[in-house]
C-alpha cells in the first residue's frame, strides 16, 4: 500500500482549517499552535483534496519512495485473459464505431473485479489516480489496474464496493464544503439517491481501450462532443426507434453515471462530467461520456454504419442552411 508524507510549511500557513475541512478521510488535525498536521497518516489515499484547498499552497502531499511501487498481489496467480478471437472482435468493432462516428478518443472498456475473482495481468500504475483520470489515461491507449489502494478517491471506491464510506462523504459535508450543494439535506439526498455496490464486494478495477482489453468489460465508456453523443443515440435507435431514459446529475459521473448505472440497469446512460472529474482530469469543456452495456456494441456499430452513409455527412455539411447570398 502506497504511504503519503503530509508537509505544511507555517510561512504559508494562515491557519485557516480549510485542509482539515476537507480531508474526506480524517487524516488531519491541529496541533498546539494551530497548524494542521497528519494526526493519522495511514488514512491518507493520497487524493490531495487538502492541498487543493489550501489557498496558500502551504500543504503537500507526497507519496513516500519505494513504495509505491511494490505490487502486494504479485505471487497471485493471474487470470486467463480474453481469447484471442473475442479480443479481434473487439477491437473491430472499436474500429467501426470509431470511423463511422469520427471519434478522436478511444472507447475505454471497464471491469469491475469481483472480491473472489482473479486479477488480469496488467501493471498498476506508479502513482495513486483517480478512477476518472485512470479513464482518461485509457483513452489515450492505457491499461490500468487498480485494487482499491491505488484509488485517490473515497468516493470512487465506495461507490464501486471496493471500501467502506468515509463519514464525510456519507453523510455528504464534503459537497457542502465544495459549495456544490446548498445545504447538508441537499447533499444527504444526493448521497441516498446514488447506487452503490455492497462494500467489500469489488477489489479492483480495470481499464483499457476496447481494442487492447484482456478481460470481458461490463460496460464500455465512450468519450465525445455532444453532437457525437447523439449519434450514439441514435445508432442504438437506428433498428428499433426506442428512445433513452437518461439519469444524469453532474455528481459522481465516470463512477456512477457512467458506469454502475449502466452495468445496473442494463442499459446506456449518459453523463456530462462531474466537478471531480473535470477538475482531475484533462477532458475538455466541450465532451461528455456515454456509457454503454457491452453487448449493446454490435447493434451500435451496426447502426453507426448506416447512419455515416447519409445521415451523419448530411448534418454536418448543413444541407438545410440556406446559402449566404
Amino acid at each position: 500500500m502506497a504511504d503519503y508524507t503530509i508537509t505544511n510549511d507555517p510561512e504559508r500557513c494562515v491557519q485557516c482549517g480549510l485542509c482539515v475541512s476537507f480531508c474526506p478521510c480524517e487524516v488531519l488535525a491541529f496541533d498546539d499552535e494551530g497548524y494542521p498536521y497528519a494526526a493519522h497518516p495511514e488514512l491518507c489515499v493520497g487524493c490531495t483534496t487538502c492541498a487543493g484547498n489550501c489557498p496558500k499552497r502551504a500543504l503537500t502531499v507526497e507519496a513516500i519512495s519505494g513504495d509505491t511501487g511494490v505490487d502486494p498481489y504479485r505471487d497471485e496467480p493471474r487470470a486467463t485473459p480474453l481469447d484471442a478471437a473475442r479480443q479481434q472482435e473487439l477491437a473491430e468493432l472499436q474500429q467501426t464505431i470509431m470511423k463511422a462516428l469520427d471519434l478522436r478518443w478511444q472507447p475505454v472498456a471497464v471491469s469491475l473485479i469481483a472480491a473472489d475473482e482473479l486479477l488480469p495481468n496488467v501493471p498498476m500504475p506508479p502513482e495513486n489516480l483517480r478512477f476518472c483520470q485512470a479513464m482518461m489515461a485509457a483513452r489515450r491507449g492505457a491499461s490500468i489496474l487498480m485494487p482499491p489502494h491505488r484509488h485517490s478517491c473515497p468516493d470512487g471506491t465506495s461507490i464501486f464496493g471496493m471500501t467502506g464510506v468515509p463519514e464525510k462523504l456519507a453523510t455528504g459535508e464534503i459537497y457542502v464544503l465544495f459549495h456544490k450543494v446548498d445545504s447538508a439535506e441537499a447533499a444527504a439526498k444526493m448521497v441516498a439517491e446514488r447506487p452503490t455496490l455492497p462494500p467489500k464486494s469489488r477489489r479492483a478495477t480495470y481499464v483499457a481501450p476496447l481494442a487492447a482489453t484482456v478481460r470481458e468489460p461490463e460496460v464500455v465508456v465512450f468519450t465525445g462532443t455532444s453532437e457525437q453523443m447523439m449519434w450514439l443515440c441514435m445508432a442504438m435507435s437506428y433498428y428499433t426507434g426506442h428512445r433513452h431514459d437518461f439519469h444524469a446529475s453532474g455528481f459522481n459521473s465516470m463512477c456512477v453515471e457512467a458506469v454502475l448505472l449502466p452495468l445496473a440497469n442494463d442499459e446506456p446512460n449518459i453523463t456530462f462530467g462531474c466537478y471531480g472529474c473535470r477538475a482531475a482530469t484533462d477532458i475538455a469543456e466541450d465532451q461528455m461520456f456515454m456509457g454503454v452495456p457491452t453487448h449493446l456494441l454490435p447493434m451500435i456499430a451496426q447502426g453507426a454504419t448506416e447512419l455515416a452513409k447519409k445521415a451523419i455527412p448530411d448534418s454536418r455539411n448543413k444541407i438545410y442552411v440556406p446559402p449566404i447570398m
